[in-house]
């Protein structure tokens, strides 16, 4: 069964993570894929997801997937408990998530019922489609992308940081744009999208 804990930013939700999961987080590893922030120059999330996971007991295993071998990239997300994406640039993410075969790992592993936690750019891409986001991340930040396909894990697209700055006015652009043609679930920083199989639900407050 498919568990993801999707959220525009983890350390803004990290409370609800052990309700979810309905265990005790301490001594568990993670796999903490940094690498959407590469190509952004504000990157201080990053480090502010991995104490909140620090701070629940868990064990954070980095790995970054534009440099690491594809041996590396595939023992590492096969051996720890969980997977861990951070936000950044969605296009620069998939690029690097499919050149280096962490997609399909990292697919294999949600439908093995290893639990996905995605936060912004690591939540979108679990759709169908990235394309929709085009207003909120530069896409020329990805050159070797070749499509806009993504890890179609759920049947819904994420929309992170509805009502807050500094993405408050390209959400609303996306939302305007593509309300009436897919799925849009806005959240904002302090809700996650949580999704055991088939139920979805979206706990927090907006």
């Amino acid at each position: 069964m498919n568990k993801l804990f999707l959220s525009s930013s983890f350390v803004d939700v990290a409370e609800f993570l052990e309700p979810f999961l309905g265990e005790k987080l301490k001594d568990k590893t993670i796999t903490f894929i940094p690498t959407a922030s590469i190509p952004e120059e504000y990157k201080g999330y990053v480090e502010n997801d991995r104490k909140a996971f620090e701070k629940l007991g868990l064990i954070v295993k980095e790995l970054e997937v534009s440099t690491a071998s594809r041996k590396a990239v595939k023992e590492t997300i096969e051996k720890n408990d969980f997977i861990y994406v951070s936000g950044g640039n969605t296009f620069y993410l998939l690029q690097e998530l499919k050149k280096s075969g962490a997609d399909k790992i990292i697919i294999s592993e949600i439908e093995k019922g290893k639990v996905y936690i995605g936060a912004s750019a690591g939540s979108i891409i679990m759709s169908k489609n990235i394309k929709y986001i085009e207003k909120m991340d530069d896409k020329t930040k990805a050159k070797d992308l070749t499509d806009n396909n993504a890890l179609n894990i759920v049947n819904f697209y994420t929309l992170p940081h509805h009502t807050n700055e500094p993405f408050k006015n390209s959400v609303e652009q996306i939302l305007n744009q593509y309300k009436n043609q897919i799925e849009l679930i806005p959240i904002s920083n302090t809700q996650v999208i949580q999704v055991e199989g088939n139920k979805t639900s979206i706990i927090g407050n907006k």
